[in-house]
């Protein structure tokens, strides 16, 4: 396995998008946060790739030690009949020839060992990748979200800014009015009030001509009395 590689997955597993935000200066938070999540794929897809390499070398040392152990055993069989046969020259090419794959047993086994740690490295990486991933997809979705709320149409803050918004108008309508009053008449014009005031002296209003029906309703039903 390339060292490279080890180095860059521990890069992208350990690092956050904060860091990467940070580093990248007038770049649009979520633009980066999708190209480091494209990162993320773009590394599991050549964990993977290394990790296939590694399975077909293992399974291709495997299969080398199988066929050594059967030519071994192979030639035991015919080192027997040539000792029986009285071919001395026959049985030491065999023992030779076993010398020779003995000696790449032990090479063939240590393949498949570095292969098989190899291969549960890799897998590690993959795994790790995916939950960095689901990591940073999360924070993706959490970090759109807190955009779309923040502008959210009847949010909150979209009513005290609506609010504040007509709050102007309305003041600036009756500073007008005011200004245009007093250069007619000479006199002062009202002072403008918010709409919690207004409101409030709208309602005040309606209770007192509430109270006047009452007083005339009952005045009417006396009279009626007498």
């Amino acid at each position: 396995m390339s060292e490279n590689l080890g180095r860059r997955v521990g890069r992208l597993v350990s690092g956050g998008f904060n860091a990467l935000v940070d580093a990248i200066e007038n770049a649009a938070p979520e633009t980066v946060m999708e190209e480091a999540i494209r990162e993320i794929d773009d590394a599991i897809d050549d964990v993977r790739a290394e990790l296939g390499k590694v399975i077909a070398n293992k399974h291709l040392a495997s299969s080398r030690l199988m066929e050594e152990n059967r030519r071994h055993g192979d030639l035991d069989d015919k080192l027997r009949l040539a000792v029986d046969q009285g071919r001395d020259d026959l049985a030491e090419a065999a023992i030779a020839k076993q010398m020779d794959i003995e000696a790449q047993i032990p090479v063939l086994e240590a393949a498949i060992t570095d292969a098989g740690n190899q291969e549960r490295e890799l897998g590690g990486y993959v795994h790790a990748l995916q939950a960095k991933k689901r990591e940073m997809e999360n924070e993706l979705a959490s970090y759109r979200s807190s955009r779309a709320d923040s502008v959210a149409p009847g949010s909150a803050a979209d009513r005290a800014a609506g609010t504040s918004a007509v709050d102007s108008k309305v003041r600036r309508a009756s500073d007008a009015f005011g200004r245009v009053m007093g250069r007619a008449t000479g006199l002062p014009g009202q002072a403008a009030g918010d709409r919690k005031s207004a409101a409030q002296l709208a309602e005040l209003d309606e209770l007192s001509r509430s109270n006047r029906v009452k007083e005339r309703l009952a005045q009417i039903k006396s009279e009626s009395n007498k």
